[in-house]
């Protein structure tokens, strides 16, 4: 649906300098603009990168003031980047109802509005929230409850008595409430705890492709509202994520940990279990975390320490080699006839 410039920066609360009519079709990156599109510069160096396309609109910030383009000016270019890709590209919609091979157990309750696609799985007790979307192969647990516009894409498993807030979407292949992995050593072979507990996930949270979630071994596994949690990561049981968290790839985080606000893990960082890590901390990628972390605090390394310590160690290790040199050097010199 094509969008005038002025209309784009009334939704960005934002405001044009130059023509406010010109018709906008499409969003495109600078270097394949098209007459008709609209692109962004969140700097100088996108800007000018702009000016040579052959867009007709760019999003700017309040700094830029002139332009040979349309401009729409806004707080934040790349939030309003953001919102204009989702003017121009809309989710798709689904009708509301039940697909013929769908299996919905007679006790569960389905909001008239909801979508459930073919061949899943619905069972007893579960409650499916208004406008939520289970788009193919799902398996919902007995007794658990999704919440209002969610979106669950195709073959995802959610264990029994998981509770999931509204305005949730989960990718392909995650699986939601699994066994933790508790055992015992007993007379020499593993003895399996019974994983009792549950998982609870809040409003607005995104979970990636293939990432599980395990459920508590008594009480919940939880995810915060609002957080996003990257492909491929690994939720041990009973650990405890706050809100606004971001989690990236190949995460791995073992039982019990707890994770405050606005907390950040790199990619393929590992976290140790029972530990606690401080709201708005952060760990940069393939660390390892054996202690906890204090809020505020960044950490790297393997395994990790506050950042500054791990940076004066990895120099220390650079000029190793040169120590060993001169120490050799100044042994040779002092051998005796």
């Amino acid at each position: 649906m094509p969008y005038t410039a002025t209309e784009i920066a009334r939704h960005m609360q934002g405001e044009v300098v130059g023509d406010g009519s010109v018709v906008l079709k499409n969003f495109a990156p600078a270097d394949r603009a098209q007459p008709g599109d609209v692109t962004f510069a969140e700097n100088p160096e996108y800007l000018a990168l702009a000016e040579k396309s052959s867009a007709s609109a760019v999003i700017v910030g309040h700094a830029i003031t002139a332009s040979s383009k349309v401009l729409i000016r806004v707080a934040n270019p790349r939030v309003a980047f953001a919102k204009t890709l989702a003017l121009f590209f809309p989710e798709s919609v689904f009708k509301p109802g039940i697909h013929p091979t769908a299996v919905v157990a007679a006790s569960a309750k389905v909001d008239a509005t909801a979508h459930v696609g073919p061949h899943c799985v619905v069972g007893e007790n579960v409650s499916i929230g208004a406008r939520s979307v289970l788009l193919g192969g799902i398996h919902v647990g007995e007794g658990s409850r999704l919440g209002e516009d969610c979106r669950i894409f195709p073959n995802v498993t959610i264990y029994a008595r998981t509770e999931i807030g509204s305005r949730v979407r989960i990718h392909s292949g995650t699986v939601i409430g699994a066994d933790g992995f508790g055992y015992v050593l007993d007379a020499g072979t593993h003895l399996k705890v019974p994983q009792i507990g549950h998982v609870i996930v809040g409003d607005d949270v995104e979970l990636g492709a293939n990432v599980t979630v395990d459920r508590g071994a008594l009480g919940p596994t939880i995810i915060g509202k609002g957080s996003k949690i990257d492909n491929l990561v690994q939720i041990g049981h009973n650990v405890a994520l706050g809100e606004h968290c971001i989690i990236i790839s190949q995460v791995g985080i073992a039982g019990s940990t707890k994770l405050g606000n606005y907390v950040i893990l790199g990619g393929q960082v590992g976290v140790g279990g029972h530990l606690k890590i401080g709201n708005g901390a952060s760990v940069v990628a393939q660390s390892g975390v054996m202690h906890d972390i204090p809020a505020g605090q960044k950490w790297m390394g393997a395994p990790a320490q506050p950042d500054r310590q791990t940076k004066r160690q990895m120099l220390a290790l650079q000029q190793l080699p040169e120590l060993i040199r001169r120490v050799n050097k100044l042994e040779k010199n002092s051998d005796g006839p």
